[in-house]
């Protein structure tokens, strides 16, 4: 088992359907009421590239990556169309609170705050988009003095206490196939229609 660090076709991801899921137990009690237990702490992405298929070239390129891939076995990286930056549009260094500084720790890890003030939601980013980091301390971006180390901004010198440490990004999501078969049906010669293939999210 191995992960590919290599983007699934973009077009195709383009066309793609998808997004989070939660696994929520909910417990119906005598008196009509109920209780909610969530059991994730993080949500998990699902998507079917199967929709973003539109020719036949675009078929013999999710093969040979289906295939490269080893089905199931190896995980690859994927371009959520809708969800891909730290702020939805271009990154800015001032996008996304990721820590404050006490004055010795160096390594921050990237999130994206998902909602407002009642329970935001923090998720991790382990997959930004090479030279797409953007980080900035107490609003000061900074072009030096700290490099990263897969979701990790790690600083040459420890941010001063108090200080508040933000980053903007554009990233992928880690996923694999969730099947080992593609029923493929040739509907044209230049078409195909491919009912379904399915992708989850890798969570670490």
């Amino acid at each position: 088992m191995a992960f590919h660090p290599v983007r699934f076709p973009l077009d195709v991801a383009l066309g793609a359907r998808g997004g989070p899921e939660r696994r929520t137990d909910v417990v119906q009690l005598a008196g009509g009421g109920e209780q909610r237990n969530g059991r994730w702490r993080h949500s998990r992405r699902r998507y079917n590239a199967g929709y973003g298929v539109k020719s036949r070239a675009d078929m013999a390129e999710v093969l040979a990556f289906f295939e490269e891939r080893r089905g199931r076995l190896h995980g690859f990286l994927w371009r959520d169309g809708l969800d891909y930056s730290s702020n939805g549009t271009t990154p800015t260094a001032l996008d996304q609170l990721i820590g404050t500084g006490d004055g010795t720790r160096t390594e921050f890890g990237l999130t994206k705050r998902y909602g407002a003030n009642f329970d935001p939601y923090l998720r991790p980013i382990a997959w930004p988009v090479a030279g797409s980091v953007r980080i900035a301390v107490d609003g000061a971006e900074l072009t030096e003095n700290w490099s990263m180390d897969g979701g990790t901004v790690c600083f040459a010198v420890p941010p001063a206490s108090g200080a508040q440490i933000t980053a903007g990004f554009l990233f992928d999501v880690p996923v694999r196939f969730d099947t080992d078969r593609l029923d493929v049906e040739l509907s044209s010669f230049d078409g195909a229609e491919v009912p379904s293939i399915p992708l989850v999210e890798i969570l670490p």
